[in-house]
């Protein structure tokens, strides 16, 4: 299915004020899919131009995502990310495949929307969205302490963010 047919689609869950729809949609269409994903709940929505969304639950329990109520007025390819974003999340809380360290979630989360290692279907957002979250990426990196284990174990990832910020400044 092509982004404008899937554009239409969720259209037309907007129409009818199926938001959760339209974002179990996104989940298929894209196999954002994961066994530890207790379904989506409401946020209150930021600013007109801001977007969050969270994934709320204990660590090695079901997620539920949270989504604000306008996150289809955003642009597919970013709403597609942000939620890709989140189902890592999910991901990472099961028991299964446990991230404790909120560095390591965070750094895995953003290092996906920029290459998309596990969840391939998801397409690639604008340099400026790219640019952000390889910023993110790498501010989570630093966070992990200067030469720790985690950051050791990231390092390769780590340049290849930078080197994919180098290469949009170009």
């Amino acid at each position: 299915m092509n982004l404008e047919h899937i554009k239409d689609h969720l259209n037309a869950y907007k129409e009818h004020d199926q938001i959760s729809d339209a974002a179990h949609f996104l989940i298929e269409t894209f196999g954002l899919e994961s066994e530890n994903f207790a379904g989506f709940g409401f946020r209150p929505e930021l600013e007109p131009h801001k977007i969050l969304l969270t994934a709320e639950g204990a660590l090695g329990e079901k997620q539920m995502v949270m989504i604000p109520r306008n996150l289809f007025d955003f642009e597919l390819n970013l709403i597609v990310n942000m939620v890709a974003h989140e189902m890592l999340h999910v991901r990472q809380k099961s028991p299964e495949t446990l991230v404790e360290d909120k560095n390591e979630r965070e750094f895995q989360a953003y290092y996906e929307m920029l290459f998309h290692k596990e969840f391939p279907l998801v397409p690639d957002v604008s340099d400026f969205h790219k640019k952000f979250f390889g910023e993110k990426a790498l501010e989570y990196y630093r966070r992990m302490g200067e030469n720790s284990d985690l950051q050791k174990k990231y390092v390769y990832q780590k340049i290849e963010v930078e080197d994919l910020i180098q290469a949009l400044k170009e």
